[in-house]
Order: structure tokens, then C-alpha cells, then sequence
């Protein structure tokens, strides 16, 4: 199905695949052990489709695991390396964050703060976030992280959801040079909430604020704090956190995280995955008001001691180069980031992370969506200079963490550009037909996972009939998360995208991803993006935008053809687009995800919407015109 990589660094343990196998409660009971726990356990896993409780009656703390578990062997060992955007920086010990977290949490106790309330954070990518984070999980308080570039009414309805006692935030943050006024929006969103009791207030900016009576600024406050606050005895399934997620009502959904069996998913992963040493700096980009930022930012580096970067901007500001320098400056072994950055990356050339020293890299990641070959190769041979592995990892904000990936740090196979490879030891997961069968290799199916696993969500906040209906309804006691994929025949799996991200053409059924990746594989493109509009003969047509590479000199007319002749090759030409836009950008959110629904209302005709969350709004503006002078162009031709 593709050319393989048979690239690894030397681990071999087949015995664990085969122990997980035989029995996946006995293999997670073992894998548990590698945690702190203030008591055992009384039972490895209830469970009561579709509800799991895993390491039942246990105590353990996400904080201490994450802190003071290190404290004899790395007090002095940096934790975070944090970059601000405007240049600004900052090194955090073990020690001094075990000191700042402390001494949080005895601020949110003073602030009322009790076991089992809700604390809602916004605020930028500053280590006040992971502290804030830690704080409330010693103190058994629930977080709820809010990305920074939500909106008012994002806010308010997560905040209202939750009924959080206290709010977290910034003045202000940095975002492409400007400041992002959080606080002006965090006032907006709360007005009229009696149940939020206070809003503290780190001063991140300087630039000018209103402060009410509700509002405590996070240095008067710390400075009265005492820095001794032992760490709440929790039980297994105590709620870690709350992290909304959207749901296709508009509505978001609160995907409720426990403890003991988070902790122990991401505590095994981390190693798996990325074969982590003492002696690695670990740079992950996503921002932590994703569950990538969650998992594998704050709490999987911190609970194996690592040290990593933190960067607070935008990944391709003031210029292309400022991931190769933060990757250079920090000497950064192991980087962990997007498909859509690394397309974005790609458009500049090679040029620009070739001036940079990247020697010290030995492991390269991607999270978010499923990678284009070229894009893998891209990565590879560019930045990894064919001597590091890429680990090509599948997961959800539900599952907690990854389900699907290679891992170096326990096994050595081939690589597959454009594969994710295995299910992660412990895990069954599956491709299946409409009536839950098994596909043929090489068909495709939906992804099902067949068994409960220790990161896996406990129920939807305040909604257990909707986490049953919209995971657990369409087969019978499998997880169904939503994904079309293919089994080749090496078993390897193949993400082909969201199943409910499907164009209906003339009866046929085509996935963006698969279409994407497609027209993303011509040497010209950078990236793309389709959608479907109405069509009164075939129910729908397909239009695409496309982005090409720096200095393509090519005619559009002569790409339009080859790209078409190229989706009719590989795909067929019913996937065959009514129109090609060419454009410089697109419509992308501060997370790096394509918003496909503004291309569709651009297309329709329609309302375009919110697009507070929105990266580069211009790009909607540039996207708009370009399809105007198109569709202009064909009114007059006729």
C-alpha cells in the first residue's frame, strides 16, 4: 500500500503485546504500578457498558505524581523551557513548580475552593497554566481549560455548564505582536453569574484592566500564600478535569476525564511513544486548551521528569523560521506537532529549517489529523534527515490519550507514511462494516474500539445519556469515535477521516481526508481543503481550495488540469471537483484546524458566523474573494 521505513532505536519487547493481548486487566493493573498510589486498589476495572471505573478504590494525585515524586532525584532539573512570543523566557525547576503550584492551591482554598468544585482557566500558553492546572488537581478541585482564543459566548456557556466557582485568566496574551485582551472577554462571558465567586488575574501584558470586587490579581495573592499544601488522597476515579469539545448541535459536549486510569494511559504512552530519556527536551506545540496540551504537555512529560519547551505564540511568528529556532536554541530531541502545521511549513521550502541546526532531534511525532504521505516524507528527509522515526499517532480528546501509534520506546517495525501502525498494547480496536463485521484488508470501514481502556472518558458532564448515545448506540458495547479507516494487510491501520465528514455525490460517498490527501500529494500543492454544496442533479458537487508552495510558477489553468487528472487517477473521477480555488491561505483556527464550515458558507452563499477562534480572519476574506472572482469569471464566459 506504500513504501516502508524500517527506522528504530533498538527497543524490543515483544512480550508486552503478548501479555496485553491475553489479558488487557491484568496488563493495565501491571502498568498501574508504575505510578504513585496512596493505597491500592481493590479492583483493576468495573465495568458496567458503557461505563468504566478503572483501579477501583485506590488513591493516588495527579500533582504529587507530577511534582513531588521528583524531588529527591530532579529538584534542580528544568521542567519547563517556556519561549514567549514577544521573546521574553523563562526556566522552571522541579522544585520551583512544586513551590508555585502549592502555593496556588492554598490561593484557591482561600477563594473557598473545595474537592469536587469546578475551576475554569483561560489563559494564554504561560506556565501559570500548567501551575493553575497541578494546583487544582492537589487540591481535588476539577479544571476546565478554555483555549485562549475563545470567544465571549465559547466562554459562557463552558463556564455555565460547568457552574465553576472561580475563574483563572490573563490581562492580556500575545498573538501575532497584538494583545489579546482575555480579561475584557472573561467579563463579558461571566456577567450576571452569581455561582463564579472570584476571577484572579495574572498580569501577563500590563495593559489596562477593570477590576471589580469579584477580580484578585495572581501576584497579591501568591505572595500571601504559603508554599505547603499536601496533596489531596484521591480516589482512582475522581474527576481530573472537564474539556469541552464541539458537538454537531453547536452545542459543546464536557468530556469528563478521572485520575488513577488517565494517568496511568498517558504515563504508559509517553514512554512507548517516545522512548523518553532523562537527558531529552521535549517540544510538544500544541496548545493546552487541546487534550493534546492536557496529556501530553502537562501531565505525561511531568509525571517521567522530563523537560520540555513551552512556547506561547503562533508557530510561524514574526516569520517560517521560528520553530527551527526554538528547536535549535533549546536543542530539542523530540518534537510532537500537526500534519497542518508542517504543510504550512512546507509551503516556505527547505530553505529555511536547513539554516538551522536540528542535529540534536532523534524523534519526530504528529497528533490531530491523519498525515499526507508527502507530508511524512517531507518530514523525514527535511527535518528528521532520514534518521528519525515518526511516530504518526491517533487519538481523541475522549479516549484521553493515544490509541494508535508506533512506539519506539517498546518495539521496532516498519514505518508507513500515512500510517499510524498499531493500536497501542491493551487496546483492540478494529475496522468494521454497518453491521459491526469485520472488513476485508484493505476495505474501508468505521474504526471501533472493542474494549475499555484506562484513559477513556468517564461520561459526558451532567450527561450520561448522551455519552451513551453519541459513543456507545451504533454497536453494541464498542467504542465508535466517528472515524472511517483501513486494515492493510499487515494489520497496519489507516485514518481516513471523520465519517461524518463525507461528500454525497451522486450517491456516492467520498471522504475529505482521502480527497485532500490526494489533491496535498501534487509536488505543487501545500495544502487543501473541500467541501460539498447543493447541487439539484447530484445532491452535491465538490469545490476545493488549494494553497500552493512558494514560488510555483506554474499557470493555475495547467494545475487545475493536472490536479484533476490526478484525483481521476487515484480516486475516480465521481471525486472529480466542479471548481479549484486557488488561494494564498485558509480559514484556520489558533489550533491549526481547517474550518471547513466557512468554506461550505462561503460556497452556499451563506452567513459566514463566529469567527472569533479564527488564526488569520483575512483569510476568510481572501478565500471569499478569490471564489467571487471565479464564480464573476464564469458568469461573464457564458
Amino acid at each position: 500500500m506504500s513504501d516502508t521505513y524500517n527506522i528504530g532505536l533498538g527497543n524490543n519487547e515483544p512480550d508486552t503485546r503478548i501479555k496485553a493481548d491475553s489479558d488487557f486487566v491484568s496488563f493495565w493493573d501491571d502498568q498501574a504500578k508504575n505510578l504513585f498510589w496512596f493505597s491500592p486498589w481493590e479492583k483493576t476495572l468495573d465495568w458496567q457498558p458503557p461505563f468504566a471505573r478503572w483501579f477501583v478504590g485506590g488513591t493516588i494525585n495527579a500533582s504529587y505524581n507530577a511534582l513531588d515524586v521528583h524531588q529527591d532525584s530532579k529538584s534542580q532539573k528544568p521542567a519547563i523551557l517556556w519561549e514567549g512570543e514577544n521573546g521574553d523566557s523563562r526556566i522552571l525547576t522541579y522544585e520551583q513548580m512544586l513551590t508555585e503550584v502549592q502555593k496556588f492551591s492554598n490561593v484557591l482554598k482561600s477563594l473557598g475552593v473545595e474537592k469536587g468544585d469546578r475551576v475554569t482557566l483561560y489563559l494564554p500558553m504561560i506556565p501559570e497554566l500548567p501551575i493553575a492546572m497541578l494546583a487544582c488537581a492537589r487540591i481535588g478541585a476539577t479544571h476546565t481549560v478554555i483555549f485562549s482564543g475563545f470567544s465571549a459566548t465559547s466562554i459562557r456557556d463552558r463556564v455555565y455548564d460547568s457552574k465553576s466557582k472561580v475563574v483563572v485568566t490573563a490581562d492580556g496574551g500575545y498573538r501575532r505582536g497584538k494583545i489579546v485582551k482575555l480579561k475584557e472577554v472573561v467579563d463579558e462571558a461571566i456577567e450576571g453569574f452569581d455561582f463564579v465567586k472570584n476571577v484572579v488575574v495574572v498580569e501577563r501584558t500590563k495593559n489596562e484592566i477593570q477590576m471589580s470586587s469579584k477580580d484578585k490579581l495572581w501576584i497579591d495573592l501568591m505572595n500571601n500564600a504559603s508554599d505547603n499544601c499536601p496533596a489531596e488522597k484521591l480516589d482512582s476515579t475522581h474527576p481530573l478535569y472537564i474539556l469541552y469539545t464541539s458537538g454537531t448541535t453547536g452545542k459543546p459536549k464536557g468530556v469528563l476525564h478521572g485520575t488513577g486510569g488517565y494517568l496511568t494511559h498517558l504515563n504508559s504512552t509517553f514512554k512507548w511513544a517516545f522512548d523518553i530519556k532523562d537527558s531529552d527536551v521535549f517540544f510538544c506545540t500544541a496548545d493546552i486548551g487541546w487534550v493534546t496540551g492536557h496529556s501530553y504537555v502537562v501531565y505525561a512529560p511531568l509525571l517521567h521528569g522530563a523537560t520540555e519547551i513551552m512556547y506561547e505564540g503562533a508557530p510561524d511568528f514574526p516569520d517560517a523560521s521560528r520553530m527551527w529556532d526554538i528547536l535549535q536554541k533549546y536543542k530539542a530531541t523530540i518534537f510532537y506537532t500537526t500534519p497542518t502545521a508542517l504543510r504550512m511549513f512546507m509551503k516556505f521550502g527547505d530553505e529555511i529549517p536547513n539554516s538551522f541546526d536540528l542535529s540534536k532531534l532523534r524523534l519526530l511525532g504528529t497528533v490531530g489529523e491523519p498525515i499526507n504521505p508527502e507530508v511524512w516524507r517531507w518530514y523525514y528527509k527535511t527535518i528528521g534527515k532520514e534518521k528519525c522515526p515518526i511516530i504518526d499517532t491517533w487519538w481523541q480528546t475522549e479516549t484521553g490519550g493515544m490509541l494508535i501509534s508506533p512506539l519506539p520506546g517498546l518495539e521496532t517495525i516498519p514505518l508507513k507514511p500515512g500510517s499510524g501502525t498499531l493500536p497501542i498494547p491493551g487496546v483492540n480496536i478494529t475496522v468494521v462494516d454497518e453491521n459491526g463485521k469485520d472488513v476485508e484488508p484493505n476495505t474501508k470501514g468505521y474504526l471501533v474500539v472493542k474494549n475499555p481502556w484506562p484513559g477513556m472518558l468517564l461520561t459526558l458532564w451532567g450527561d450520561d445519556e448522551k455519552y451513551k448515545t453519541v459513543y456507545w448506540s451504533k454497536y453494541e458495547n464498542c467504542y465508535y469515535p466517528g472515524d472511517y479507516a483501513l486494515k492493510d494487510s499487515d494489520g497496519y491501520l489507516w485514518l481516513l477521516g471523520r465519517a461524518d465528514d463525507v461528500l454525497k455525490v451522486a450517491g456516492h460517498r467520498i471522504g475529505t481526508a482521502e480527497l485532500e490527501s490526494c489533491i496535498v500529494s501534487h509536488d505543487d500543492v501545500a495544502e487543501s481543503a473541500v467541501c460539498g454544496i447543493p447541487d439539484e442533479v447530484k445532491g452535491e458537487v465538490i469545490i476545493a481550495f488549494v494553497v500552493l508552495k512558494e514560488g510555483v510558477i506554474t499557470s493555475t489553468n495547467v494545475l487545475e488540469k493536472e490536479i484533476v487528472e490526478k484525483i481521476r487517477t487515484d480516486i475516480g473521477a465521481i471525486a472529480t471537483p466542479k471548481q479549484i480555488y486557488f488561494v494564498s491561505k485558509l480559514p484556520k483556527t489558533r489550533s491549526g484546524k481547517i474550518m471547513r464550515r466557512l468554506l461550505k458558507a462561503i460556497g452556499n452563499n451563506e452567513k459566514i458566523g463566529d469567527v472569533s477562534t479564527l488564526e488569520d480572519g483575512a483569510a476568510v476574506t481572501e478565500v471569499q474573494t478569490a471564489f467571487d472572482e471565479i464564480q464573476k469569471s464564469i458568469k461573464d464566459s457564458n
